[in-house]
């Protein structure tokens, strides 16, 4: 990406140092075109300062994708919302959305969030060797959602236990599908599983240790 600056000074060399002390750069890291020359005029009088333009490569931060991605993104929507960026190094970005009326960015159990999150997941990565991590919430959506989730899987498990037959959940994304087999990873007694394609691949709460019941169909963990 390629960002320029213009600069003035008394001279060409002026104006250009002027631009590089603006830039933090050397003048071998930048490319100048000559806008305006300098002339003296006569005993002072009439003279015109020299204007250049600076040019440099620039690359563009996770970040700062997002945040432009993002801004123009709602920006179309007519959204007030605004993304608050959070740069967490090797665990990725953390984006918070600040607005009035998220309502219609979060959507029916998080599905234009996720939407949103994915989205500006490939943007980012777009083009890069590496991977870096999107999260993306608002009105701390998924805290509540990932809490609700939790509680669902311990009253499940809890019928799972009483009357020894497998309960079948329903239909949720990747991320909710983890969160329920986390929850009840460490129980005794209980295993998950999930089975089905998406977008309806659902959780499997059963007895372990021989108690499930034998015509619980069978699927994979994610």
């Amino acid at each position: 990406m390629l960002k320029s600056i213009e600069a003035v000074g008394k001279t060409e060399d002026e104006a250009i140092a002027s631009a590089l002390a603006q830039l933090g750069k050397k003048r071998e890291d930048v490319s100048v075109e000559i806008l305006v020359r300098s002339k003296s005029g006569f005993l002072g009088l009439g003279s015109t300062p020299a204007k250049v333009l600076v040019s440099y490569e620039y690359t563009e931060t996770a970040a700062e994708k997002a945040e432009q991605f993002l801004k123009g993104l709602f920006e179309k929507l007519g959204s007030d919302a605004v993304p608050e960026i959070e740069d967490r190094g090797e665990e990725g970005l953390y984006i918070n959305l600040i607005g009035s009326s998220l309502g219609a960015l979060i959507g029916r159990r998080g599905e234009t969030l996720d939407a949103i999150q994915h989205i500006t997941g490939y943007v980012i990565n777009r083009g890069s060797s590496g991977r870096i991590h999107v999260s993306i919430d608002a009105e701390n959506y998924r805290f509540k959602r990932e809490e609700a989730l939790k509680n669902l899987a311990f009253k499940v498990a809890a019928k799972v236990e009483k009357y020894h037959r497998s309960m079948t959940l329903e239909p949720m994304n990747s991320y909710e599908r983890h969160v329920i087999h986390t929850a009840l990873q460490d129980r005794e007694g209980i295993s998950t599983y999930s089975t089905g394609s998406e977008p309806n691949r659902r959780v499997v709460i059963a007895c372990s240790k021989g108690r499930q019941s034998p015509y619980s169909p069978r699927g994979e963990r994610d």
